[in-house]
């Protein structure tokens, strides 16, 4: 989800300038429910319309789930019983409204912030969040440079595209040994950086790259880049985007006589990209940033449905665990105060639906998984689950991560 890099750094750069003199959410005074309970405020942003709701809203349902449920277990922080509140705010997806509801949060006090769900958002907000001092950890957003800045108040618990892109490569190497390989991108933050990823790790492999091809998040009618890209006829092709762009797209290639295999990331990895390419979905292969949604614990799934009515998405699940990180750092720390119990956030170890968590010096998950899937029977089914390195067979792994071996007795 990525804008052009000089783009990226004069919005950051007026981020900054803005917030030089912002309020800080360290100041702000602590208010009180009618019961006298002590509120702590937690900010979760998504795009809520738009093209892609249907999973901002699955990441807000997944952080609303992680407070109601702290609140029904009850929570004293500080000697004092105290109630989060769930302030959820709508990005469109767009950077401009993104810092724009982001400096919305850190004015009504939040004490942290899980999101945003694109790369393109959450960068230029991470700039806000930093200078307020208020924590944030997105469960979605994959573009490296949101951790490379060198903030101390950013975290992610999802993959990188540095490693999600070589993975999608390493796949099509394996599984389709292309020659030719067509990239397109939708010119975001997201969709450009991982293609570059994906684009680098191909012609390392010797694999020829077409010149890439480039449309918008807004973009209804591929045709006439499609055109052009079946006169060259390549082995297979790529698509850096999401699914409300990637599925017209793959079913305009269909119908225009492209049969290679088609590749796409986490924001084409979705049930939406099904339901608007339908058929157009045989030989179709995808990657997610984290484990798949099926192999989320049980408890969170159970939860999950009985309180939405519906399975979650795609990234609920690290939505859930972002906000239960949020506030098991502020119960060990003793303290909701952003500054206070950000160091104990840092060097957190956290068991939460998605798996063991731990972060890196830059605030990225460590031992991220990537999961390749593909589609049968109209489904999205993993293949693949790469961790540390090893390609380890999806049924293997939700063996492992399911019925995980007990130590021996003593």
């Amino acid at each position: 989800m990525k804008h052009s890099s000089f783009a990226a750094a004069t919005l950051l750069a007026a981020v900054l300038g803005l917030t030089a003199c912002g309020p800080s959410a360290n100041t702000t005074a602590p208010s009180l429910t009618a019961d006298g309970m002590r509120l702590i405020r937690i900010g979760q942003v998504a795009p809520l319309t738009g093209g892609i709701a249907h999973l901002g809203k699955d990441n807000e349902n997944g952080v609303r789930l992680a407070i109601e449920e702290a609140n029904a277990r009850g929570i004293a922080i500080g000697g004092q019983q105290v109630r989060f509140e769930l302030l959820s705010e709508d990005d469109q997806g767009d950077p401009k409204v993104g810092t724009t509801v982001a400096q919305k949060l850190i004015d009504a006090g939040v004490s942290g912030i899980v999101g945003h769900l694109n790369s393109g958002t959450t960068i230029p907000a991470s700039a806000l969040y930093e200078q307020a001092g208020i924590p944030m950890i997105s469960g979605s957003s994959t573009n490296p440079q949101l951790t490379e800045q060198g903030f101390r108040h950013v975290f992610r618990i999802v993959g990188r595209d540095d490693q999600q892109g070589p993975a999608v490569a390493n796949y099509l190497l394996a599984g389709i040994k292309p020659k030719t390989v067509a990239v397109i991108d939708d010119a975001t933050a997201y969709g450009a950086g991982l293609a570059n990823e994906v684009e680098k790790t191909l012609k390392a492999a010797g694999v020829q790259v077409l010149p890439r091809e480039q449309g918008t998040n807004k973009t209804a009618d591929w045709k006439a880049i499609l055109t052009k890209l079946k006169g060259k006829q390549p082995d297979a092709v790529f698509y850096g985007g999401m699914d409300d762009t990637a599925g017209p797209l793959l079913k305009q290639a269909r119908e225009l006589g492209l049969n290679q295999p088609f590749t796409f990331g986490d924001g084409g990895c979705t049930d939406k990209m099904i339901e608007l390419a339908g058929a157009a979905t045989r030989q179709m292969y995808c990657s997610q940033a984290g484990i798949p949604v099926r192999a989320a614990s049980q408890s969170f799934l159970d939860a999950y449905q009985a309180r939405f009515g519906s399975a979650p998405l795609i990234y609920a699940p690290f939505t859930y665990d972002a906000a239960n990180l949020l506030i098991a750092a502020m119960q060990q720390a003793d303290s909701s105060t952003p500054d206070k119990y950000l160091p104990t956030l840092a060097s957190i170890q956290h068991t939460g639906a998605t798996g063991s968590i731990a972060f890196d010096a830059r605030g990225d998950r460590k031992d991220a998984e990537i999961t390749i899937f593909t589609v049968n029977n109209g489904q999205l089914t993993p293949i693949t689950i790469i961790k540390a390195g090893q390609l380890i067979p999806y049924a293997a792994f939700l063996e492992r991560t399911q019925h995980p071996q007990q130590a021996p007795a003593r």
